[in-house]
């Protein structure tokens, strides 16, 4: 019995980690599901249509953290940086809505709990989208 709880736990765990890294990469993410989509409705078959949206998704990430690091304005910057990083703090702010929908009672405090959770997901986004390996000019 414990160690169904202690799988259960660590499930839990794996898909929470599953669920934050999909809403820090929601743009490229839903960029190639639906370019998948659209590949598999084409015509293309499954395996064909997977390919498209991990090259459709790579692609996407691939310009976004090229253009971060390549603009020196920081105007510039900060457009490619909130083109990524908006999706993913409103599909972190939907993650927790989900997460405290049945836990939390209060309304605020779902409402506090899920505007902190968006913004950490979308700070993070940001983050990662500045470390990302891109040669660095000096």
């Amino acid at each position: 019995m414990a160690a169904v709880m202690i799988m259960s736990v660590a499930l839990i765990a794996m898909l929470c980690v599953l669920a934050y890294t999909l809403a820090v990469y929601a743009l490229p993410f839903m960029l190639g599901l639906t370019a998948a989509q659209f590949a598999y409705q084409t015509g293309s078959g499954l395996i064909g249509a997977g390919l498209v949206g991990l090259i459709a998704a790579g692609a996407a990430f691939s310009i976004l953290a090229f253009l971060f690091h390549a603009r020196r304005p920081p105007i510039l910057r900060l457009i490619a940086a909130l083109a990524f990083a908006a999706p993913a703090a409103v599909a972190g702010y939907a993650l927790v809505h989900g997460v405290t929908k049945v836990s939390v009672p209060s309304e605020i405090w779902r409402q506090i709990f899920c505007l902190i959770g968006g913004g950490f997901v979308g700070v993070s986004a940001v983050m990662r989208l500045g470390i990302s390996p891109m040669p660095q000019q000096t």
